[in-house]
C-alpha cells in the first residue's frame, strides 16, 4: 500500500509529460488552440501532484526531480516549440533564438527552484513559476492568429517570450498557493466570490484564464514596485520626524 501511494503523485506527473508532448504534436499539425488547452490542463495537473504528495506524506527527492524534468518538457520545450511553429518560424534565426531563450530561462528557473526549495519562504516563489509563464504563452496561442501583412501578433509573442523568460530568472516574489488549506473554514463571502468566478469561467473561459495569467505574471514586478514605493514613503516620513525632533 505504501508503494502504491508513492505512485499516486507520479501519475499526475506522467499526465503532465503526456499532455506536454501531445501539445507539441497538435502544434506540428497546426492545431494551436488545442495545444494551448493541453498546456492549461497540464498546469492543473502540476499543481495537484505536489499537493497530493504533501497530503499523503509521500514527498521525496525523486518526486521533486521528476516533477522538474516534466516541467521542462511541458512548460519549457512545448511553449517554445509552439511559439516557433505558430508564427516565429518565418523570421529566420531570431524566430528560433527567442524561443530558445525562453526555454533556457525555464530550465534555469526549475534548477534554481530545486536548489533553493528548502531555503526560501514557502509562501512565495522566487521568480515567475514555469506553469504561469507557459499559460501566458498558451493564452496568446489561443487568442491570436498570425496573419500575413500584420506584425503585431508576432511582436506580442516575441515580447511575451522575452518578458516571461526574464521574469522566470528574476528575484521578484510571486504568491504561492502551496500552503492554501482547502480543509479550513472560510467565510460565506468567499463562497460567493468563488461562485462568481465559476460563472465567469462558464461564460467566457478564454478571457478569464487569459486575464488571470496576465495578472499573475505582472503581480511580481508590480508588487515589488509597490513595496519599494511604500518603503521610500516610510523613509521620508521617518526623516521628517527626525528633523522635527532635532528642531
Amino acid at each position: 500500500m505504501r508503494k502504491g501511494i508513492y505512485l499516486l503523485p507520479s501519475l499526475f506527473t506522467f499526465g503532465n509529460i503526456i499532455l506536454g508532448f501531445y501539445a507539441c504534436v497538435r502544434g506540428l499539425r497546426g492545431d494551436f488552440q488545442t495545444a494551448a488547452v493541453l498546456i492549461f490542463v497540464a498546469g492543473f495537473l502540476d499543481a495537484f501532484d505536489g499537493r497530493i504528495a504533501r497530503l499523503t506524506r509521500t514527498e521525496s527527492p525523486f518526486g521533486r526531480e521528476f516533477d522538474s524534468l516534466a516541467d521542462v518538457i511541458t512548460f519549457g520545450v512545448a511553449p517554445a516549440l509552439l511559439a516557433h511553429l505558430w508564427g516565429l518560424r518565418h523570421y529566420g534565426r531570431i524566430g528560433w533564438l527567442i524561443p530558445v531563450f525562453y526555454l533556457l530561462c525555464a530550465a534555469t528557473r526549475l534548477a534554481r527552484f530545486n536548489v533553493q526549495s528548502r531555503s526560501v519562504d514557502s509562501r512565495f516563489f522566487v521568480g515567475l513559476p514555469t506553469p504561469p509563464a507557459a499559460a501566458a504563452t498558451g493564452a496568446i496561442l489561443y487568442f491570436m492568429t498570425p496573419t500575413e501583412g500584420s506584425l503585431w501578433p508576432d511582436a506580442v509573442m516575441m515580447g511575451a517570450l522575452i518578458l516571461n523568460g526574464v521574469l522566470m530568472v528574476s528575484t521578484f516574489r510571486y504568491l504561492s498557493l502551496k500552503k492554501f488549506d482547502l480543509t479550513q473554514r472560510w467565510s460565506y463571502r468567499n463562497a460567493v466570490l468563488l461562485a462568481v468566478f465559476l460563472l465567469l469561467v462558464v461564460y467566457n473561459p478564454s478571457v478569464v484564464f487569459f486575464s488571470a495569467a496576465v495578472a499573475y505574471v505582472l503581480s511580481g514586478p508590480v508588487g515589488w514596485l509597490v513595496g519599494r514605493l511604500l518603503r521610500l514613503g516610510s523613509r521620508s516620513d521617518n526623516s521628517e520626524d527626525e528633523k522635527k525632533v532635532r528642531r
